[in-house]
């Protein structure tokens, strides 16, 4: 992992990481499931559980990333409206209650678009954010918001998957921040292998970037996350968390203060758990 230090905080980071020997432990969260208000809470539960930085995720009505538990998250947030700033101000609110840990967007191009791309990346530096992911942006048309992008100091994060050679090393080349190896092809979920090529296909990775390299789509355990920990630099966690969220439902909505926080500190030991033990090599 060769790091150019700078005022960006995924830099920071992950320089920390490599110097101790850790892995990034990288949630992702669907924000307004099931309200904003929770989401900053889950967000602070997130960082007390040992995350190094956090995904926040816009919810979308025609998610093509995403597998059906997101896909649900997707749908309850957006019966309460939720929008591209409601998202973006989650991350203030987290900021203003003591959340240190950087920022990354995940959202799909056309909200930007809608938004304006000069006011979308205007408002992520505003409200704090480090980096954003734009799934189906692919390479061939990222210009305008790459350079947007660099301009605002903020990381365009690609996604990369086990396709061609050439295209991985194309694409991990250019990347900031981080290159978001795909594990799997298909949609985000949760697994219990990955496919044949995978070692090889972070090797190709590996060798192209000059970023810290991390792994998401099917991570969902300790296992997992040790599983790659040796190769890359941090796992990404999606489904697996934003599934606990579901299942806490109940208690994460009750009007009962008690039961409210025995959701939240579920899906804090969720996380905690998820953390390798295995250092980086």
């Amino acid at each position: 992992m060769s790091i150019t230090t700078g005022s960006n905080a995924i830099d920071t980071v992950f320089a920390e990481l490599k110097a101790k020997g850790e892995t990034a432990l990288i949630p992702f969260m669907t924000m307004g499931d099931p309200d904003l208000e929770t989401s900053v809470a889950l967000v602070q539960a997130a960082e007390a559980a040992g995350a190094h930085m956090i995904e926040l995720g816009v919810p979308y009505s025609d998610p093509l990333a995403d597998g059906p538990v997101i896909q649900r998250a997707s749908e309850r947030a957006l019966k309460n409206r939720i929008d591209l700033r409601d998202c973006m101000a989650v991350a203030s609110k987290a900021k203003v209650l003591g959340v240190k840990m950087p920022f990354i967007l995940f959202t799909y191009f056309n909200p930007a678009l809608q938004l304006g791309l000069e006011r979308f990346f205007d408002l992520l530096k505003e409200h704090g954010f480090s980096g954003v992911i734009i799934p189906d942006l692919p390479l061939e048309e990222d210009a305008e918001t790459r350079a947007l992008a660099e301009s605002s100091g903020i990381h365009l994060i690609p996604l990369v998957a086990p396709t061609s050679q050439a295209r991985v090393e194309r694409i991990a080349a250019q990347a900031k921040g981080f290159v978001y190896c795909v594990s799997s092809l298909g949609v985000t979920g949760v697994r219990s292998t990955f496919h044949d090529g995978i070692d090889s296909f972070l090797s190709t990775v590996r060798k192209a970037a000059s970023v810290p390299i991390c792994v998401g789509f099917g991570i969902s355990s300790r296992e997992h996350a040790e599983r790659f920990a040796g190769q890359a630099d941090g796992v990404i966690v999606g489904s697996a968390i934003v599934r606990q969220v579901e299942d806490a439902l109940p208690l994460l909505t009750s009007s009962d203060e008690a039961e409210r926080k025995q959701g939240l500190q579920a899906i804090q030991d969720f996380i905690a758990g998820l953390k390798p033990r295995t250092s980086v090599s």
